[in-house]
């Protein structure tokens, strides 16, 4: 069973996502708080996932994610948001979030996304994040662009497509029978990957992947997806 949290400042929010996230299978909605609560609370209940929502008016939603990663053993985060050119959220990737997601995600795509991020997968919203990485003025200079392809190009074959898997939201698991290989192979090549690319997470890998344009280069190459 995954124990969820949801953090949001509106109760028609955080009950309507514990109605959605109640009725799906393996899946609990332990406690819901608004943002004064939400450290005590997750402290309290101890769940696998909190969704956070990264504006509030009792609190800043960046300064409770800090709090929650800084415990021992902390869940995994996720940013919710009604923005999708909402500025605090690279922010929030960079500060440890495991992704986000717009608050009208499709009810029917929300359990599918608490079990991608329980699993170890990374979660953006598609519009959100092509939207962040064109226009938001954190994506970096000329120069830093540069530097971060060159870091690309030092992945082998199999390490890029284990990136795009990576950026794709998938878990170690899934990207093993996706690619064929054993999650502990697959887990060495995220190892390597965070290594060569000089980044501190999976969210900041995926990021980087989406700037450089290799999940469009993987669409386009004959049999991508197969």
């Amino acid at each position: 069973m995954i124990r969820v949290v949801v953090v949001d400042d509106e109760a028609l929010v955080r009950s309507g996502f514990r109605l959605i996230l109640n009725a799906s299978d393996a899946i609990e909605v332990v406690a819901t708080a608004t943002g004064a609560e939400a450290v005590a609370t997750v402290r309290e209940h101890r769940p696998d996932v909190v969704l956070l929502d990264i504006r509030m008016p009792d609190v800043d939603g960046l300064a409770v994610l800090r709090e929650l990663r800084a415990q021992p053993d902390p869940p995994v985060v996720a940013m919710l948001t009604t923005f999708d050119t909402d500025e605090y959220v690279l922010t929030a990737l960079h500060s440890g979030a495991a992704g986000f997601l717009l608050k009208d995600t499709e009810p029917d795509q929300l359990a599918h996304l608490v079990r991608s991020l329980a699993a170890g997968g990374v979660v953006m919203s598609p519009k959100a994040s092509r939207t962040l990485l064109r226009g938001h003025p954190g994506t970096g200079p000329a120069a830093e662009a540069d530097e971060e392809a060159a870091r690309v190009e030092r992945l082998t074959d199999r390490e890029r497509d284990v990136l795009v898997r990576v950026a794709e939201g998938l878990s170690n698991a899934d990207i093993g029978a996706r690619l064929h290989l054993g999650t502990g192979t697959v887990k060495d090549h995220v190892s390597a990957i965070l290594t060569k690319l000089r980044v501190g997470g999976r969210v900041q890998a995926a990021l980087l992947a989406q700037r450089a344009g290799l999940l469009e280069t993987d669409r386009e190459r004959p049999g991508a997806g197969r």
